[in-house]
């Protein structure tokens, strides 16, 4: 997961909303092919923590993930999968074809660490001198061989092909990227592709929703002519971009804690963490040239329609005032892709697991998480219809918070068996 601001606020707290749920207080029936996934998770549960704390030893920064990619290779290997190897770098792709025919879906892991000088929290502490697994990557990977596994030991009835795509490079931002270059979908060719992010939330539970699951991030460039009193030229621009901004100054929005209260944080239907614009304050540049002035801004929109919307409000702004003949141009330039959901694949997840496992254990979210993250999973999603995940890694009673880039990052690894379970069922489903 990829942080674009600079000294962002821990934004999902101990008090999240997912603190009133009572994760364990209910129990879906379950059909017997789900009873199987259980069950062999069980019996390899142990195994998997002992990979992922692993893998969490020797953790690798962006574009060095050379031991990982071996530790991934040997795995698939031994389950018999097909294997392709120096993808975009240190990728991998396991490919698992069932012994029935049916859909072809894909998995994706990211494997990277990054670097951080903070001590180690866990008694398995990182031997690779400021490196550490702060972002959950090793949960991630470890989660993603274990539904190969269990995969596997259903070939005989599964139906369709799973690709399980292992992917470097994310913290950079290079990863996903440098894979699609290095032509990953000629060598796999998904009809619907899943990835997931471990978050504060409490383990056993997981989180999603339609479209954005991060605001949209952007950088706003207004352009126009220089006049002779030119700092009245650039306060101008500035109020006018300001003016974009729909979020009351006292409005709760800004307490970013709040983004976890049960009335009106991101898993409530009552969100206010949605339909909104904000402007990142204090961070404007200003170029000059002989004849023009640039100022530039970074914004925040919770969706489409938000972001759509700017440019054009800006301009009717502009040329209804006296600096009208002065404008030239204004544009939102990419900083980050923005995450967007797939809204039938999203709603068709909810009801499947929700189903399997119980409501109180997959969670639609109704707002967008506001502070500017992102994840390059995003570079797929253009290409595949496809679901990004929230995975609950917290648990609140023995002191362990899954605050990713925190120097205290750490998880209950019982969120390992959270995800080897729910997306095995998912995509046993979603192959049928």
């Amino acid at each position: 997961m990829n942080f674009i601001k600079k000294n962002l606020r821990a934004v999902l707290t101990v008090n999240f909303i997912f603190l009133t749920l009572s994760i364990f207080g209910q129990t879906a029936e379950i059909d017997r092919p789900h009873l199987k996934i259980q069950e062999r998770t069980n019996q390899i549960f142990d195994s998997l923590v002992n990979l992922r704390r692993d893998l969490h030893m020797y953790p690798e920064v962006s574009g060095d993930e050379r031991r990982t990619s071996n530790k991934i290779i040997e795995y698939l290997t031994a389950l018999g999968l097909e294997v392709k190897t120096n993808i975009g770098g240190y990728g991998v792709v396991g490919i698992l074809k069932g012994a029935k025919p049916g859909k072809k879906i894909a998995w994706r892991a990211d494997m990277d660490a990054m670097p951080n000088k903070a001590p180690d929290v866990v008694d398995f502490k990182s031997r690779n001198e400021g490196v550490r697994h702060i972002c959950g990557h090793d949960v991630h990977t470890t989660v993603a061989l274990g539904i190969a596994n269990v995969l596997t030991h259903q070939k005989e009835d599964l139906e369709g092909t799973v690709y399980f795509v292992f992917q470097p490079s994310e913290e950079n931002i290079k990863g996903a990227l440098a894979m699609i270059d290095d032509g990953l979908f000629d060598i796999i060719d998904p009809e619907e592709m899943y990835a997931m992010h471990v978050t504060p939330f409490p383990t056993g539970t997981i989180a999603v929703k339609a479209e954005e699951m991060f605001s949209d991030y952007k950088r706003m460039n207004l352009t126009l002519q220089k006049t002779l009193d030119n700092e009245a030229l650039i306060a101008f621009a500035k109020n006018q971009i300001m003016a974009l901004e729909n979020v009351a100054s006292e409005s709760k929005f800004w307490n970013m804690q709040n983004m976890g209260d049960p009335e009106v944080g991101i898993a409530s239907p009552k969100s206010i963490y949605n339909n909104f614009t904000m402007i990142e304050k204090n961070n404007y540049s200003i170029t000059e040239t002989e004849y023009e002035v640039k100022i530039s801004a970074f914004l925040s929109f919770s969706d489409k329609k938000q972001r759509n919307s700017a440019i054009p409000k800006l301009n009717s702004r502009i040329k209804e005032s006296k600096y009208a003949d002065k404008f030239i141009d204004a544009e939102l330039v990419n900083v980050f892709p923005t995450l967007d959901n797939n809204t039938e694949l999203v709603d068709a997840s909810l009801e499947l697991l929700s189903g399997i496992y119980g409501k109180d254990r997959v969670l639609r979210m109704y707002g967008v998480v506001a502070d500017g993250r992102s994840d390059d999973f995003a570079f797929f999603q253009p290409i595949v219809p496809s679901v990004y995940f929230f995975m609950g890694g917290s648990n609140y009673e023995k002191g362990i918070i899954a605050q990713t880039h925190s120097p205290n990052f750490a998880v209950d690894e019982s969120c390992i068996k959270t995800g080897v379970n729910l997306f095995s069922s998912l995509i046993v489903e979603r192959l049928k």
